[in-house]
């Protein structure tokens, strides 16, 4: 039986993965705030630490998979969106590598965002230092910006880079590791900006051509296929799952 963490897996996407892996078979080690196999709070290093230390224990140093889909929308504050969304899905595939190496053709997934599309890198410094791993840089960055959906896309165009960067590396231990980005998708995360009066228009104003908002099921099925045998030559790859958003606001690039 596959062993494989999910974090973020009391609610939301992160519960409708441990559903569809549970299905497909795999033994679940969840990580969430509650409810979970792993109480942890990811957005602090302790706390990343602690979850890892824990996964660890209940895997017996050996895991088949990892889905990391544990994040903050733009409704949290600004400091809280990056230690969240990019280190602390960053520490989690630095502290789980080394357990995942010695597991059965072993795979991992980020949950990223088509909202990383939408950030120009070279104007956001945060990103730099988030890429860096210097989270005390990025949190001055994005506390001196002020600006919370800027924050969100930055953190998922930072993670999104990282996890093609480690994809490289990861090659050669024999893990596969892939992004998919959503798009608006109906979960407690989507409900919280719709209730936000700084985002809610924006957020309403946001359908994709095929004119809803995505399903929790719809992104947990795609990730089932990455974590399963029949994705075996699919690696560092980013998957749009967002009803042709991507293809509607950037159709010459992809």
């Amino acid at each position: 039986m596959p062993v494989t963490a999910v974090s973020g897996s009391a609610s939301g996407i992160g519960a409708a993965v441990c559903q569809a892996l549970r299905a497909a078979g795999h033994r679940i080690i969840g990580i969430d705030r509650a409810d979970a196999e792993v109480i942890a709070d990811l957005s602090s290093a302790t706390g990343r630490q602690a979850a890892i230390e824990a996964v660890l224990e209940q895997s017996e140093g050996v895991l088949d998979g990892l889905v990391c889909c544990a994040g903050v929308g733009s409704s949290a504050a600004c400091n809280t969106i990056v230690s969240v969304n990019y280190f602390g899905v960053s520490e989690l595939l630095d502290g789980l590598a080394d357990a995942l190496a010695k597991g059965a053709a072993p795979a991992a997934v980020v949950i990223g965002s088509i909202a990383a599309t939408h950030v120009n890198p070279d104007q956001q410094p945060m990103i730099a230092a988030m890429l860096a791993n210097d989270e005390a840089l990025a949190l001055q960055h994005v506390n001196a910006l002020g600006q919370s959906g800027v924050a969100y896309a930055s953190s998922k165009y930072a993670i999104t880079c990282s996890a093609r960067r480690r994809a490289v590396d990861w090659a050669g231990q024999g893990i596969r590791l892939n992004v998919v980005a959503p798009g608006a998708v109906e979960t407690p995360l989507h409900q919280a900006s719709l209730n936000d009066p700084r985002f809610a228009e924006a957020v309403k104003a946001f359908v994709a051509p095929m004119g809803r908002s995505g399903h929790p099921e719809e992104i947990a099925q795609v990730v089932a296929f990455l974590q399963s045998p029949q994705a075996s030559f699919i690696h560092g790859s980013v998957m749009f799952v967002d009803g042709g958003m991507d293809a509607k606001v950037r159709p010459g690039r992809f």
